[in-house]
């Protein structure tokens, strides 16, 4: 049996360009992992792939990312035996933070060094964007910008060292609706240039200021919670609030330790999925 982590991603900006002739949307997003993962075990089966999971919400059939993800695996590279997959969550569900997308690239990765198929991140996530948009930047982690549909990715700098706060509120956001309630011409585009040149020069300060996602309008008239989270986590003293994804996951910056302790407690006191972390924002490596 072998693990893999399964890091979550938050995203710096996300932009929206427009409606794409296959019926996505063409995005523009910079995103970045951080240091709350689920744990993704694999032990070898002589055939067939199972699913068990710590989160009784996920599901263990070939609707989960990583079941869809073994078995294209399986598929290109003509494997005739199985395998059990063992999702430990720790990363919310249905919250932005692209749990299942993550899950996913980590049981690529893992099942690479399981089955010894000496694949690369480039071959892998190029076989994850078959089944999900955010595979592929999760195949690789670390900090990108991607575009297309989220299958063209460019490595970009870590951001500068900060703590993140996380809250979810108790709701859960289809990303469709959010995507299906957008209009495109009246979209307030974030400074993609602007975050990247921040990323750059590693100023934290610009960093705070350039946060922006195109879909917060959205997710928030649908979902007015998310709007009074934002103003709460700004109010007990994060530096900058954004919400990551489609939500409905809010994320606040800290530069000072000192800091994150008045806003942790500050937002248990009314939303029941709150997590403190660090930034990863590194690449992954094949072991």
């Amino acid at each position: 049996m072998i693990s893999e982590k399964a890091p979550a991603k938050i995203n710096l900006t996300l932009d929206v360009l427009q409606k794409r002739p296959d019926g996505y949307h063409e995005v523009e997003m910079i995103m970045t992992t951080v240091d709350l993962a689920d744990r993704i075990w694999l032990k070898p089966l002589d055939r067939g792939i199972t699913i068990r999971s710590s989160e009784r919400y996920v599901p263990n059939d070939k609707r989960n990312l990583a079941w869809q993800a073994a078995d294209l695996l399986r598929k290109t590279c003509h494997i005739s035996h199985g395998v059990e997959i063992t999702l430990d969550k720790n990363i919310p569900v249905a919250a932005g933070l692209a749990g299942g997308s993550s899950d996913a690239a980590a049981t690529l990765r893992g099942l690479n060094r399981l089955w010894n198929l000496g694949l690369t991140l480039d071959e892998l996530a190029e076989l994850g964007a078959q089944i999900g948009s955010d595979i592929p930047f999760c195949v690789y982690g670390g900090t990108a910008i991607a575009s297309g549909r989220g299958e063209q990715i460019r490595h970009l700098p870590a951001p500068p060292n900060c703590w993140v706060l996380l809250a979810k509120p108790a709701i859960s956001v289809s990303t469709a609706d959010i995507y299906g309630g957008l209009d495109v011409s009246a979209i307030r585009h974030p400074d993609t240039a602007g975050m990247m040149a921040a990323l750059e020069t590693a100023d934290y300060g610009a960093m705070c200021r350039q946060l922006g996602n195109a879909l917060e309008p959205v997710t928030m008239q649908l979902h007015p919670q998310v709007a009074v989270l934002k103003e709460q986590m700004l109010k007990f003293g994060a530096d900058a609030v954004l919400m990551s994804g489609s939500g409905p996951t809010v994320f606040g910056f800290v530069q000072h330790e000192s800091q994150v302790a008045r806003v942790y407690n500050g937002l248990k006191g009314f939303c029941p999925e709150v997590y403190a972390v660090r930034m990863m924002g590194e690449r992954i490596h094949l072991a």
